[in-house]
């Protein structure tokens, strides 16, 4: 197919128009359209937007694979003329770098990696196949008898910043009755910017529009007008405005704002995102409609800055996760306000891919997607989503071709299999950094290419995923065991990151990553006949094991309990909350010593009496609390009034959950430490999901004191399952419902300890 792939251009790197009349002879019977436009498309026929989709296609590595979006447009076709037209803008193709653009802050050397554009114009493909009542049929597709023109958007940059010339716009561009004959003759992209790499449908949920919140004037800041849009979100805004021809109207967004009441863009402790956009105004004292295209902002307010009026100034809340799995209320605020900022930070960080946030970076980093997955796909349909990301992993693993530069300009190879810790990556920065570790290659970020593939199955079921990545997950496990150091631990990534106390731990947690990785492969294999591979990995895991429980475990010099120490504090005995946790849930800890372990785990959590963890850890810490019936400390822990706390976030005013346990953290819309939210799905509501696609659940209710009721469904694999639970003066009472394909076993114990009966419905 791709021989049939015929790319236009108006040869330069800015935003461009295209448009081609065409002769419909019949009455249509069916009408399909492909296209593609890099890096973002808006496709028009007869002056209509196609489809409710923003920002197509999704973001990949444009050399390795490019997707084209399908639209059925058999309602959009009439007999006789229309227009097909199409607007093309930057996006990651090539890159524009007006405004606030990402760079590595000053703590880290000179990336020598930096981005590359994909080509030196921007390009557009589309096919419309049309099929007539009469079985006659018509094909038409991007040539050179198409023509374009420059864009009204003159500037559109990744990170949110564009600018649209009122003057530049040509009423109707994209309509019948228009006279194109100034533009100019498409070209056909020459060999270089012929795009070469694969083409595929787009399969994941498209970017649409979920929610629309209204301005909210607040107060003026000397020139300024200050808005509200009352939810942290990535968005589109729109706005009219009215003034003179030439007034230029600046929009400056930002997540919070300052002491005076200013829109507040500097990230803290590390840079200013200083995003703008800017409206020229095209009429004399006429109302202008202009809203954002081919780029979306993040944050929360918006500061305006032009004489201009302004009227009916709204954002839209944009998202590829918009199709819910699940559900949970109860009758304490508190902790819908918590799951409310979790939902709100994982839907802003989902557009194609997997952000780590939508201000600041806007990287696809792929811990979450392991670390995070059960809490989004209880609450979201991760399906496609996570065959997207695991997908652009395997486009990214390096291979022997794969070569980059050092900081002496010298070649450097980081070696075959390696998983990045980007997916999508822009912006490779390969290069450990000093006294810091690997940014690009660390084991908890790489290994989601094993372990997201294991979440993905155990929730929908599909042996297909096993079989698209095993091979790629087998050779990132090659890659790390060249990393294993003398002592048998790997340690040259990140350890438990985020962890308040700066105690990362990188033996114990990556080490515990490389055992993991290698069990759930060897599961893997034994799902896929691969009989030689599963014992290779059962005996390789168990080396790993061995060697961690000998070097790793030890008694406890006052509490007399065997528990692991922090290897980089060898010299003591320091405990750590991850520690302790990870090899209990991954199965690192022998038998007869897994009682003395538990012991060790709840005597840090009484020493600390809050989440010590990063946000490595704290999925594993809190499970595992959940595991070993801690959910009243749970409880008390979310709901503390200070850091670190999710509670604390709702009292500070926040929508959406921030990156640290801290008050104005560096981004304000970060979901990777959401893990609590699978805990409301299976350790609230109980719903533990024991066989893959849900085929066989253990529903096992817990009702926290402050809560009298709770209402969870979950749609499985297997259909919708719902858990009630109603505390009355008598007794509580619990209703569920599961589909018939799945089987359910129901455990009354966490709610009969306080004595009341509990009635099963």
């Amino acid at each position: 197919m791709e021989n049939s792939f015929i790319w236009i251009t108006d040869g330069g790197d800015k935003p461009f128009y295209a448009r081609k009349i065409i002769q419909v002879s019949h009455q249509v019977q069916t009408a399909m359209l492909m296209v593609c436009g890099l890096g973002q498309f808006e496709f028009y026929i007869n002056g209509r937007k196609t489809g409710d989709h923003e920002l197509d296609p999704g973001w990949t590595k444009y050399n390795k694979y490019i997707e084209y979006v399908t639209f059925d447009v058999t309602e959009e076709l009439s007999v006789g003329e229309n227009v097909l037209a199409a607007q093309v803008g930057n996006g990651w193709y090539i890159m524009n770098r007006d405004h606030y653009s990402f760079h590595f802050p000053p703590f880290m050397p000179p990336n020598p990696n930096p981005y590359k554009p994909f080509g030196s114009c921007l390009v557009l493909w589309a096919k419309l196949i049309v099929t007539y009542k009469d079985s006659t049929g018509d094909v038409w597709q991007t040539d050179d008898t198409w023509r374009t023109s420059a864009c009204a958007v003159t500037s559109s940059n990744v990170y949110g910043s564009e600018t649209i010339d009122g003057r530049l716009r040509q009423a109707g561009w994209n309509d019948t009755g228009f006279d194109d004959s100034t533009w100019q003759k498409a070209k056909i992209a020459g060999d270089t910017d012929q795009p070469k790499a694969r083409m595929v449908k787009q399969f994941q949920p498209p970017v649409k529009v979920i929610r629309s919140y209204d301005a909210v004037y607040l107060h003026s800041i000397g020139q300024r007008r200050i808005y509200d849009f009352t939810q942290n979100m990535s968005g589109m805004m729109e706005i009219e405005l009215k003034g003179k021809k030439g007034d230029i109207v600046r929009i400056y967004t930002a997540e919070k704002l300052k002491d005076d009441g200013d829109v507040d863009q500097m990230a803290k402790g590390w840079v200013m995102v200083d995003n703008c956009n800017t409206y020229i105004l095209g009429k004399d004292d006429e109302w202008e409609k202009f809203r954002m295209t081919f780029t979306y902002f993040a944050g929360r307010y918006a500061a305006v800055e032009g004489d201009a009026k302004v009227r009916n100034f709204k954002a839209d809340y944009i998202t590829s996760a918009w199709e819910d799995s699940g559900s949970f209320e109860c009758d304490d605020q508190r902790f819908m306000e918590i799951y409310h900022l979790v939902k709100s930070s994982v839907e802003a960080n989902m557009l194609s891919v997997h952000t780590d946030c939508p201000t600041i970076e806007r990287f696809a980093w792929q811990e979450p997607n392991h670390l995070m997955a059960p809490s989004i796909m209880y609450m979201k349909n991760g399906r496609k989503l996570w065959e997207k990301f695991l997908m652009d992993m395997r486009m990214e693993q390096i291979t022997e071709d794969d070569v980059f530069k050092d900081h002496e300009g010298n070649d450097f190879y980081p070696g075959v299999g390696l998983m990045p810790s980007q997916a999508p990556c822009y912006i490779p920065n390969v290069l450990p950094v000093p006294g810091m570790g690997s940014f690009y290659d660390i084991i908890p970020w790489g290994s989601t290419c094993i372990i997201g593939t294991y979440w993905h199955y155990l929730f929908y079921g599909d042996e297909k995923i096993i079989i698209d990545n095993y091979e790629a997950g087998m050779r990132y496990l090659d890659h790390l065991k060249t990393k294993i150091n003398e002592d048998g631990f790997i340690a040259h990534g990140l350890g438990d990151w985020g962890n308040p106390a700066g105690q990362f731990a990188r033996e114990n947690i990556e080490t515990a990553f490389l055992y993991a990785d290698a069990v759930i492969l060897s599961k893997f294999a034994d799902k896929l006949g691969r009989g030689k591979d599963k014992a290779e990995l059962i005996e390789f895991a168990g080396q790993v094991k061995e060697n961690y429980n000998a070097k790793l475990m030890v008694r406890h010099p006052t509490e007399g309990f065997w528990c692991y120490r922090a290897w980089e504090n060898r010299e003591d005995i320091v405990l750590t909350q991850a520690c302790e946790a990870i090899p209990l849930y991954w199965g690192l800890v022998p038998e007869n010593r897994k009682e003395d372990v538990q012991k060790a785990f709840k005597y840090v959590m009484q020493r600390d009496q809050t989440f010590a963890c990063g946000e490595v850890g704290q999925p594993y810490v809190i499970q595992t609390m959940r595991d070993l019936g801690m959910n009243d400390m749970i409880c008390r822990f979310i709901l503390k009034e200070e850091h670190p706390s999710y509670y604390a976030f709702v009292l500070a005013g926040e929508t959406s959950l921030g990156e640290y346990w801290e008050d104005n953290p560096r981004s304000h819309n970060h979901d990777m430490m959401g893990h609590i939210v699978e805990w409301y799905y299976n350790g609230i509501a109980g719903i533990l999901i024991l066989e893959p696609g849900a085929k066989k659940v253990m529903i096992r209710p817990y009702l926290p004191k402050s809560m009298t009721w709770f209402k969870c469904s979950f749609d499985s694999a297997g259909g919708k399952i719902t858990v009630d639970v109603n505390e009355t003066e008598e007794d509580i009472k619990v209703h569920i419902t599961c589909p018939n394909g799945v089987v359910y076993s129901f455990d009354d114990s966490l709610l009969s300890a306080g004595g009341k009966p509990v009635v099963l419905k």
